[in-house]
């Protein structure tokens, strides 16, 4: 294992540690069933566990843009044994597990996200993803309109989509005609 990956394991097991201890030497007041934590959110506006569990989610986050993906599975897996039903959490695991080419197990959490918050645009665009990666075109095509319908006029990501879709029609047509 290079040194890098050693480093990153030995911090994020050392955080969740940390994280894990600190929560334990919290304040006696029973702990709530269920942890709302806003991922957008700075960890000064979160106290107890709603700050670790933050922090938590941007490290994994962090690990995620860093390519780091196993790591950020890990770090997204944490989160979750918490907060079950973060939409933000489950969407990107399997924005990580996309970095992965796991694509069934990421098409498995982009449904939960939706199914979670059905507004929760980068969940299609990620299951669209996934569902190319799959092989799925016309399913990714349907996904990818979802996501263009629900998605901001100004988002990033709309060209992006629209282009893909186009892509997409223009291979299954290529397809129809071959056969």
């Amino acid at each position: 294992m290079d040194k890098r990956r050693f480093v990153i394991s030995v911090f994020l097991l050392a955080t969740l540690l940390l994280g894990f201890g600190l929560q334990k030497l919290a304040t006696n007041e029973p702990q709530a069933a269920s942890v709302v934590v806003d991922p957008h959110a700075t960890s000064g506006d979160l106290s107890g566990e709603s700050r670790l569990v933050h922090q938590r989610f941007q490290q994994a986050v962090a690990l995620l843009q860093q390519g780091e993906y196993e790591f950020a599975v890990q770090g997204f897996h944490e989160v979750m044994k918490v907060v079950p039903d973060l939409p933000e959490a489950h969407v990107n695991m399997g924005y990580a597990l996309l970095g992965l080419e796991k694509f069934e197990a990421a098409q498995q959490f982009f449904d939960s996200a939706s199914n979670i918050r059905p507004s929760q645009s980068n969940a299609y665009y990620g299951l669209a993803v996934a569902l190319e990666g799959l092989g799925d075109l016309q399913q990714a095509i349907v996904t990818m309109r979802a996501f263009v319908h629900i998605a901001a006029q100004d988002d990033p990501f709309r060209r992006k989509a629209e282009s893909a879709i186009w892509e997409w029609e223009a291979t299954l047509a290529a397809q129809e005609n071959d056969e």
